[in-house]
């Protein structure tokens, strides 16, 4: 029987880190911690590789209408 797309989001809350694919070639690791119907997503311990060098950028709230998609972190 195959998951439905929430159930899986379901599992990865407050796991391992989660990659946010973002309009704009921005991508964004950090712990999911919550999420709507609308993918507007809450991470925790957020950071962001920018020209080489990662920015940590905490907590953030991200709008799903930015969101391309979510994938589990390979680390």
């Amino acid at each position: 029987m195959t998951k439905r797309p929430l159930e899986i989001l379901d599992q990865a809350l407050n796991q391992k880190p989660v990659i946010v694919s973002l309009k704009g070639g921005r991508e964004i690791r950090g712990i999911l911690q919550g999420y709507d119907v609308h993918m507007n997503l809450v991470l925790e311990n957020a950071e962001e590789e920018i020209n080489g060098v990662i920015k940590s950028q905490g907590t953030l709230i991200v709008r799903g209408d930015n969101v391309i998609y979510i994938s589990p972190s390979v680390n």
